[in-house]
């Protein structure tokens, strides 16, 4: 039997969807984490997309060299947040890893106590974050980076 030329089947190149004979071809990547896996430290993590190097996916190399960023306070924030929602969700498979909820727990204290000097010298970072004795000042001026708040 002829095998058919793929700029003559009646869905064309890269066209068709499943079921059928025109449907693409796929290749999936489902990495497995083992206990305690090697780790990114926070600022990777926030550059990769990832906390663990075992899930980050060989696509993603040329994009984490255009994604550096700047060590300020508020990118420390971020970066603690992000690290604090990758642990989490390990967490969620791995519940007995004594060593990841501690360093989960330790990186929730961090973030409180930086977000709470971040917000004395800059002011609030979220709109939940506001007293009703400050009234609704969310959009009051000036804005951190007035100050200098990505220092």
């Amino acid at each position: 039997m002829e095998k058919p030329n793929p700029n003559t089947t009646p869905c064309g190149v890269g066209k068709g969807c499943l079921p059928g004979c025109c449907a693409p071809l796929a290749f999936p990547y489902v990495p497995i984490q083992d206990k305690d896996p090697v780790r990114y430290n926070r600022m990777e993590a926030l550059q990769t997309g990832t906390l663990f190097p075992g899930l980050n996916l060989p696509f993603k190399a040329a994009i984490q060299s255009q994604t550096k960023l700047a060590n300020t306070a508020l990118v420390e924030l971020m970066a603690l947040d992000f690290a604090i929602d990758e642990l989490g969700l390990y967490l969620t498979t791995h519940a007995n890893d004594q060593e990841v909820l501690q360093l989960y727990w330790s990186y929730i204290k961090l973030a409180q106590e930086g977000r709470e000097k971040y917000e004395k010298m800059y002011g609030p970072l979220l709109q939940t974050d506001l007293t009703p004795e400050e009234g609704f000042a969310w959009l009051k001026d000036p804005w951190p980076w007035d100050f200098g708040g990505n220092d």
